[in-house]
C-alpha cells in the first residue's frame, strides 16, 4: 500500500497534531499540497474528522519526529504484511451523476472522428460499456436522433493527455497490423500547428491522377473548334431568303 487509509481524514490528524509542512503531508497522503492547505484554512475537508495513523498502526511516532525536524525528509507508511501483494482493483472509470447524460455525445464523438479507437479504449475514457458503444456506432441507441458529438475533453470525462495517449497506442497497433492510414487519420495524429502546415492534399484520387494531361482525340477538337467558331449573331441573324419566302406565303 502507497497510501494510508483514510487519506484525507488522516491529513486532517496531521494538520491539526503535527508540525509538518503542507508537501509533507501531501506527499504521505496522496493530496496536492494546496488541497492540504486548504484542509489548514478550513476550505477542504469540512466535518471530516481526523484519523490518527500512529493508533492505526500505518505511521511511527519516530518518523513524525524526523519530518518535522527536516522539511525535506518524506514519511515512510509503516509495512502492513497483510497488504502484501494486494494491488489496487481496475475497474470502470467512475463518473459524476451531473456527467453521465454527457458520455453519449462523447462516445459519438469518438466514433466519428477517431474511428481508429477499440470499443475497450473508448469505455476506458469516457467510462461506459461496450453495448452503449456498439448501439450508438451502429446508430440504433434509443436517443441516437439527439445526440450531437461534443469532444470528451470539453465535457471533462477525460484528460487531453490520455485521448492523445490512446490514439497513438490505436495507431501503433494498426501500423503493426499492416493496415494504411488516411492522410485524415494522420492528421488527428500531429498537433494543430503541424497541421496546419501540411500542404494541401489532392483533390483527385491517385487512380485517375494525371488523366487531366491527356490530349484531346480528334472528335473532341472538332467539337471544341465548332464551339468557337459559333457567336450570338448567328442564331439572331436569319438568312434574306427566309424572309422572302414569309412574303409569299402571305400573299
Amino acid at each position: 500500500m502507497s497510501k494510508p487509509l483514510m487519506a484525507k481524514a488522516t491529513a486532517v490528524w496531521l494538520v491539526d497534531n503535527t508540525t509538518l509542512s503542507f508537501k509533507q503531508i501531501g506527499d504521505f497522503c496522496g493530496l496536492h499540497e494546496l488541497e492540504v492547505q486548504g484542509i489548514a484554512d478550513g476550505d477542504v475537508a469540512v466535518g471530516v474528522k481526523g484519523y490518527d495513523p500512529v493508533a492505526s498502526h500505518q505511521l511511527d511516532a519516530e518518523e513524525i519526529k524526523k519530518a518535522e525536524a527536516n522539511p525535506a525528509y518524506k514519511l515512510r507508511l509503516k509495512h502492513n504484511p497483510a497488504a502484501e501483494g494486494e494491488e489496487k482493483r481496475r475497474g470502470p472509470r467512475y463518473t459524476p451523476l451531473s456527467k453521465r447524460q454527457d458520455r453519449p455525445a462523447a462516445i459519438l464523438w469518438l466514433v466519428k472522428f477517431h474511428p481508429e479507437l477499440a470499443d475497450s479504449q473508448i469505455a476506458k475514457l469516457v467510462g461506459t460499456t461496450k453495448p452503449t458503444i456498439a448501439s450508438i456506432r451502429e446508430r440504433t441507441h434509443w436517443n441516437i436522433q439527439n445526440i450531437q458529438p461534443i469532444d470528451p475533453v470539453a465535457l471533462g470525462l477525460c484528460r487531453q493527455t490520455e485521448l492523445d495517449a490512446a490514439v497513438q497506442k490505436a495507431a501503433k497497433k494498426a501500423a503493426a497490423a499492416g493496415e494504411v492510414m488516411t492522410d485524415d487519420e494522420r492528421r488527428k495524429l500531429v498537433s494543430t500547428e503541424t497541421s496546419l502546415a501540411m500542404g494541401e492534399e489532392p483533390r483527385l484520387p491517385s487512380s485517375i491522377a494525371g488523366l487531366e494531361n491527356f490530349s484531346l482525340t480528334r472528335d473532341d477538337e472538332a467539337e471544341k473548334e465548332t464551339e468557337r467558331n459559333l457567336d450570338a449573331d448567328s442564331f439572331f441573324n436569319l438568312p434574306e431568303q427566309d424572309d422572302e419566302d414569309d412574303e409569299d406565303d402571305e400573299k
